[in-house]
């Protein structure tokens, strides 16, 4: 079993990255967040492997509370890794367990592969199953949920500011990159706008307002 991974990043796209460990390049699905990775990153994630009789897959997770709640969710039927991926892409894990605590299948119908079924599918069979007080509410600020207020082009472009900020970027130069990208046209949807804001980011223009900027880059 491969409990846990680290090292820098080779490569990412949708849904995965890439990491260098000794030499090889391990091939991990993870949440939507980590997938703006860029190349060079140091990453460390919780890992658990899935075996299926044609393939061996890595699934990696920023904390311990998410690889249990994805095995959790794993227990549900009709429930299968990628699907558990995106439940986890678009909740934290005390987002996940007060929703089952209050038996609520709303939040889950957001998740990619998420129907009305599986969504009270999950509400019921794992009542009483997480405890919200297991987990930490501050882990919420690195992923949080948009106000309702916003409209759909504000909610993306707060996604994708808080995807750089787990990517290890200030909040300033999130939210400025973000900005940046918007007014250059960039497209609308989260991958394209995530994609220009890093582009932003890794080529500072010599004098520009991100000029100087440095990613954290630390271990996460």
């Amino acid at each position: 079993m491969i409990a846990s991974i680290r090292g820098a990043v080779l490569a990412a796209g949708p849904g995965w990255v890439v990491i260098d460990v000794g030499g090889i390049g391990y091939r991990v699905e993870v949440p939507g967040r980590l997938s703006g990775a860029h190349v060079g990153a140091q990453l460390a994630l919780h890992t658990s492997l899935v075996v299926r009789e044609d393939a061996l897959t890595l699934y990696g997770f920023e904390s311990q509370d998410e690889l249990e709640v994805f095995g959790v969710l794993l227990s549900v039927s009709g429930v299968g890794p990628r699907s558990a991926l995106g439940v986890l892409t678009e909740l934290t894990p005390s987002q996940i367990a007060q929703a089952i605590a209050s038996e609520d299948e709303k939040p889950f119908r957001k998740a990619p592969g998420i129907g009305p079924k599986t969504a009270k599918l999950i509400a019921v069979q794992l009542a009483g199953k997480l405890d919200p007080r297991m987990f930490s509410a501050t882990g919420d600020a690195a992923h949080p949920t948009p106000d309702d207020s916003l409209s759909g082009d504000d909610r993306v472009a707060v996604n994708v500011a808080t995807a750089l900020m787990g990517l290890g970027y200030a909040e300033s130069q999130a939210l400025l990159a973000v900005d940046d990208a918007r007014a250059a046209g960039a497209a609308a949807d989260e991958s394209g706008l995530l994609r220009a804001a890093l582009a932003l980011l890794q080529q500072p223009r010599a004098g520009g307002r991100h000029a100087g900027s440095e990613q954290g880059g630390g271990a996460r």
